[in-house]
């Protein structure tokens, strides 16, 4: 295998890595906002029932996207095979398409718009990850 292929996989699963952690970290500053809508209503819930709630739970069924994505990520660097190129390409192409967000879009798309007016933290992941994105 020559060097330059060598490499070339080298950045790619760095580039998934770094992609895989700004993913998470905005899933984490969005499940922050949705636990503090959810415990406004509801009152505090534990660790543990709200992972339960993430699971199960309507409210917070939205952020299953951004999981989705971030286990395809993961699939993706333990694989047996080599990254394909063209594989890449097109989860940064439905990553760009998820997280755009819209008043009148899709659930996800106006939960997000609404997690992006109410939270700087999600403001500064989303800007994080689209900055990522744009760079390859």
């Amino acid at each position: 295998m020559t060097s330059n292929i060598l490499l070339q996989r080298i950045n790619q699963q760095q580039f998934l890595r770094n992609l895989r952690n700004k993913f998470l970290s905005l899933h984490s500053s969005l499940l922050d906002t949705e636990r503090i809508a959810y415990e406004q209503v509801r009152g505090r819930v534990t660790s543990a029932e709200l992972l339960q709630l993430v699971i199960d739970h309507e409210q917070f069924a939205w952020l299953h996207h951004i999981s989705e994505l971030v286990v395809q990520i993961d699939e993706m660097l333990t694989a047996d095979e080599p990254i394909l190129p063209e594989s890449v390409q097109k989860l940064i192409a439905d990553a760009q398409k998820l997280i755009v967000p819209s008043e009148l879009g899709n659930a996800f798309a106006r939960k997000y718009y609404a997690a992006l007016q109410r939270e700087p933290s999600v403001v500064l992941a989303h800007a994080e990850v689209s900055q990522l994105l744009t760079t390859k």
